[in-house]
């Protein structure tokens, strides 16, 4: 299914001739919120529905481009400056941990057993922190990697303000979807009714001819 919206993306840009003029428009990430603010004179239409009636007419696949995008909501909850935090706590943690071991080697005997026991714990603990760190710069990475993808820069433009931005055009569009679905309904039961009282009239003028 991914393949597919990816696919129906990209064919109208194919599509062009390599003729064409082309130029690069740039936006930044928070205007997909404004298309909810831009309307057309004179109606309830937003620029948030136009897209979603256009999509569903061209490329209906890409209406449900949300369902790859399941675990946006719980991205949007992290707070990379807590990890920061949390992650820097843990390497204190463990320097201080190193100090007791080497003040514990003064102690003589009665400590032996602690510093022994210590010293086992370091070593585990250094290879698991060693692993976390790493992971802590994947995620770095990744999180810069996100703002770039969309052309921000990740000083400027946050992880945590580009998740909550897309899981906020996700919620937005799909609130336009249903409502033009809505619509579209209300409008082909209206025409239901329209057709159905003109053959009624003209049952009636049928009738009173026949008199």
């Amino acid at each position: 299914m991914r393949q597919e919206r990816r696919k129906e993306a990209e064919s109208p840009v194919e599509s062009i001739d390599d003729d064409t003029p082309r130029s690069a428009v740039g936006f930044k990430l928070d205007s997909l919120l404004k298309l909810t603010d831009t309307r057309a004179s004179n109606s309830r239409m937003t620029l948030m529905h136009y897209l979603c009636k256009v999509l569903a007419a061209k490329s209906p696949a890409q209406l449900g481009f949300h369902q790859d995008l399941v675990s946006l909501e719980a991205a949007s909850k992290i707070q990379l400056k807590s990890l920061a935090e949390e992650m820097q706590a843990i390497i204190k943690g463990l320097e201080k941990v190193k100090q007791e071991l080497v003040a514990s080697e003064n102690d003589g005997p009665v400590s032996e057993v602690f510093h022994k026991t210590l010293k086992e714990f370091i070593g585990t603990a250094e290879t698991e922190v060693a692993s976390v760190t790493n992971l802590y710069s994947v995620v770095g990475r990744n999180a810069d990697g996100l703002a770039l993808y969309f052309g921000e820069d990740p000083a400027r433009c946050p992880f945590e303000q580009v998740t909550v931005t897309l899981l906020n055009f996700v919620r937005l569009f799909r609130k336009a979807h249903d409502e033009n679905c809505k619509q579209a309904e209300l409008e082909k039961k209206k025409a239901q009714k329209e057709v159905e009282m003109e053959k009624a009239q003209g049952i009636n003028l049928t009738k009173k001819s026949g008199k």
